[in-house]
């Protein structure tokens, strides 16, 4: 590799200051930092694992577990992070005292439980002045590990509670007292220690440990050489393969400034040398890597946010977001090439001998089927072995993995060890297969994951625990088994794989730091939030500024996302704009007589709360790029604004057409249908805005490959100027309507009341109503009725009218916008008369072939010129 040592050390700095924490010390303090975030990673997989309940003992309930993880972080966090960068390489005494006082504050719900339990609301003073402290301990570390933005928002909402009687009428509240203030922020499950912090300690921390653990066994590394064998050789193939190595490692990575660095200290200074340019460069590094953040599973720890606001299983929320993650990772991958034919880049390297185009089908159709059926293989053995052998299945197919595990190493050991770095100067292409066979084993944890999430139907966080003991496993034996496949010396490898997992326990914890502080520090925003009632008062606010226009209301909530974003973390960012806004646009939008679903919003204020992290002037992500490509990051990240709008438009698309999250997607015909659809619509938007598409367009080409895209996307705007998507029925038929629809399909109506300011208001809702287990003596009634109230709601009937009953707290009828005692005036059902939307597909590739053939002949032209 040639590359900069120091400008690799300067990186390698930033990543630390921002994911670890940018204090370098050893020594006694070291000694402490590695101890205490080693202990920290095993509380989690003690708290994470089934033996806790199998022995029972050493069993944490969640509100002792959200203690000693903030307690935990804050000690670690006064430790990791110095008061100021001057002071990254000494431990001042005052910090050793602010950690052990920050430490036990965070832990005092823990450590005083029983009391508290005995003695709900009357704090005493011990109580109210370790509180105290321990809210000016957290706004002080949020301010070392995530800057000053956010900790000046977490004081604002704080004084927010107290300033109340002094604010104009439309804010104003009766305010608090300081007692009150710290026992709901500090002694309840209501402020800091609520559903963020709740969600960091079963979902986020075991996450981000598999993925340290993942790139410390090398799977990264070898991610990103299979992504440069496969794709190193096409044009702009350095590009192509920072699109898709960023991808993969999204997968497991909630850092968009690593992945920056991981990949793009190679594929930046590659793409500059193929002809991109540093500003393109970086900008394409810069896309991809922030993009990971919206790639399953681990979504920047958003998607184990999204369980407790949104109430849906994990496996619900990857199958929301695979698609939009997909298809924005596709359009990218044709702007990079798109650019290469604009710049007229040609391939780098040799591609090794020349293919025909069928031999190419031919290839990767039987490397596509081959894994396809390895999948299936495995799905079959797994579930045949567990009807055969029932409760000793377990034990049968652990030794099934162990051999196919030692297996897939000797047949590593057959090939060298993969490089750690790529040869800028010199780029020679890796021959594919051997590349690929060399790391097959790493993908045995990744498989287990998935294995439990969507066969064995476990929780996210067991799942990730059985994950994380693979890769414990596999750090500790790949090296010392490969030594022996190969007759080399086994004991130093095996000192080194035992080394590499402490490591990568301990790395885990470090990069929970900053993630569990902002969830502290969120939650005491939210804590505001509920303690003042300003939730409610946001709907009134937002209608005011939209003028009840949605696409306004929208516009309006993502500028608040990427200003926000500017100084707040991606999770922290969500966590504010999902409690204050997502609610405001279901509300909205059921008034305007639109259906938006509640996971949509949510999808909605994730995504632009990461395009902060591209956004000039603060994205943390475009400085890392440009620090490698040496070119200004403002120019950095305008460019790389551009290549965000292929992301930036998918938000509007799923909020009015949710076919794009897969909602309402209930057959393979359209399910390939969307798919297809949308994956032509990302391409021809991508086109249509880098004005390029088999030559360089025109304005009027690229307004209809604009407006052919649009057909793609919003299918159904067309449809409904021609046709209503539903039509009403009595509200007599309500519960027939009801035991009707298919599993998991959506109950609609149009309800009418007075809200709390004593308006007459009527709205549009729908709730998903599960279907029946046994349904044997029941007749439709009672099916619709049962159907309902399992999808938390209840009906009463006067004559030929109906009304809400009951909306159950916490249900998704409660978040869908129902409202109790209102009255039904339709139930509404698909319009039978509608004709498909997926009819709309046909004129938009018609203009899209239009174009095609104009620029054909135009090219032909300049050619017979030329």
């Amino acid at each position: 590799m040639v590359a900069d040592a120091k400008k690799i050390a300067e990186l390698e700095k930033l990543v630390a200051e921002v994911d670890r924490g940018g204090r370098k010390v050893g020594g006694i303090t070291g000694g402490v930092l590695a101890i205490g975030a080693l202990l920290w990673s095993f509380f989690q997989l003690w708290f994470a694992s089934p033996i806790p309940f199998s022995i029972n003992l050493g069993i944490f309930n969640d509100t002792e577990a959200r203690a000693i993880h903030l307690g935990l972080a804050m000690f670690l966090g006064y430790l990791a992070y110095p008061m100021f960068k001057s002071q990254s390489n000494k431990m001042p005494i005052y910090d050793w005292v602010l950690a052990v006082i920050a430490g036990f504050c965070g832990a005092y719900l823990f450590l005083f439980y029983q009391e508290l339990s005995l003695r709900p609301g009357i704090p005493t003073t011990l109580d109210v002045v370790t509180g105290s402290i321990g809210i000016v301990l957290l706004l002080e570390i949020t301010r070392r590990s995530l800057g000053l933005p956010m900790t000046i928002l977490g004081v604002v909402f704080l004084a927010y509670v107290f300033l109340g009687p002094y604010l104009p009428e439309v804010v104003s509240h009766r305010g608090a007292s300081l007692e009150r203030l710290v026992s709901h922020m500090w002694l309840t499950t209501e402020g800091t220690y609520g559903v963020a912090l709740g969600v960091s300690v079963s979902y986020i921390f075991i996450f981000v440990l598999l993925g340290s653990l993942l790139d410390r066994c090398g799977a990264g590394n070898y991610m990103m050489q299979v992504s440069f064998a496969m794709l190193g050789h096409l044009r702009g193939g350095p590009a192509k393969v920072a699109v898709v190595s960023s991808g993969v490692n999204g997968l497991v990575s909630a850092s968009s400034v690593a992945n920056v660095v991981t990949g793009g200290i190679f594929t930046i200074p590659l793409m500059k040398k193929s002809g991109y340019g540093g500003i393109r460069a970086g900008a394409i590094e810069t896309a991809s890597s922030v993009n990971g953040q919206i790639m399953p599973p681990v979504m920047g720890a958003a998607a184990f946010l999204m369980i407790e606001y949104v109430g849906i299983p994990y496996t619900e929320i990857i199958r929301h977001a695979i698609l939009p993650a997909a298809i924005s990772y596709i359009a990218l991958f044709y702007i990079v090439h798109l650019e290469a034919l604009k710049l007229g880049i040609e391939p780098m390297m040799s591609a090794g001998q020349p293919k025909t185009v069928i031999q190419k089908l031919a290839g990767w159709g039987m490397g596509i089927s081959g894994t396809l059926l390895v999948m299936a293989g495995f799905y079959y053995i797994g579930t045949g072995v567990q009807a055969v052998a029932g409760e000793s299945a377990i034990w049968i197919l652990l030794a099934l993995l162990l051999v196919l595990y030692v297996f897939l190493l000797k047949v590593s050991a057959k090939y060298p060890d993969l490089p750690t770095d790529i040869n800028i100067t010199n780029p020679i292409k890796p021959e594919i297969w051997p590349t690929v066979r060399s790391g097959l084993y790493f993908l045995i944890p990744i498989g287990i994951l998935v294995w439990c999430l969507s066969v064995e139907m476990l929780s996210a966080g067991l799942s990730a625990f059985y994950s994380v003991v693979a890769l414990l496993f596999l750090l500790i034996t790949q090296r010392p088994l490969i030594a022996f496949f190969r007759g080399q010396a086994v004991a130093p490898e095996a000192k080194r794989g035992f080394k590499e997992a402490i490591q990568g326990l301990e790395e885990g914890a470090r990069n929970m730091i900053g993630i569990a502080i902002a969830c502290g520090t969120a939650g005491l925003i939210v804590g505001a939030i509920t303690l003042t009632g300003l939730g409610l008062r946001m709907t009134a606010f937002v209608e005011l500024v939209s003028m009840g226009n949605v696409l306004v209301m929208l516009f309006f909530t993502a500028a608040v996302c990427l200003i926000l974003g500017l100084g707040m973390p991606t999770t922290a960012n969500y966590i504010l704009m999902a409690t204050l806004m997502a609610p405001v646009v279901v509300e909205l939008g059921a008034q305007s007589g639109l259906i938006i679903p509640l996971i949509a919003v949510h999808f909605f204020v994730f995504y632009f709360g990461i395009m902060a992290d591209i956004t000039p002037p603060v994205g943390l992500a475009t400085f890392a790029a440009a620090a490698i490509s040496g070119e200004d990051p403002i120019k950095t990240g305008l460019q790389g604004v551009t290549y965000a709008l292929r992301t930036a438009v998918l938000p509007f698309i799923f909020v009015f057409n949710p076919m794009l999250l897969l909602i309402g997607v209930d057959t393979w015909p359209h399910l390939i249908a969307v798919v297809v659809g949308v994956t032509i619509a990302s391409m021809v938007f991508a086109a249509s805005t880098l004005r390029w598409f088999r030559t360089k367009c025109t304005w009027l080409e690229a307004l209809i490959l604009l407006i052919a895209a649009f057909m793609f996307f919003r299918p159904d705007w067309y449809m409904n100027r021609m046709y209503d998507e539903y039509v009403p029925r009595p509200v007599t038929e309500l519960y027939t309507v009801a035991a009707k629809l298919p599993e998991g399909g959506r109950f609609v109506a149009e309800i009418q009341g007075m809200n709390l300011e004593g308006d007459e208001l009527t709205k549009l809702v729908a709730v998903n109503v599960p279907a029946l287990e046994k349904t044997e003596g029941m007749n439709e009634e009672q099916i619709g009725r049962e159907r309902l109230r399992q999808a938390g709601l209840t009906f009463m009937g006067f004559g030929d009218t109906m009304q809400v009953a009951n909306v159950r707290f916490g249900t998704q009828a409660a978040r869908a916008s129902w409202e109790q005692g209102w009255d039904v005036i339709d139930v509404m059902v698909p319009n039978p008369d509608r004709p498909t939307e997926t009819i709309i597909f046909i004129p938009g590739l018609l203009l899209i072939a239009g174009v095609w053939v104009i620029q054909g002949r135009r090219m032909r032209r300049q050619e017979k010129q030329a």
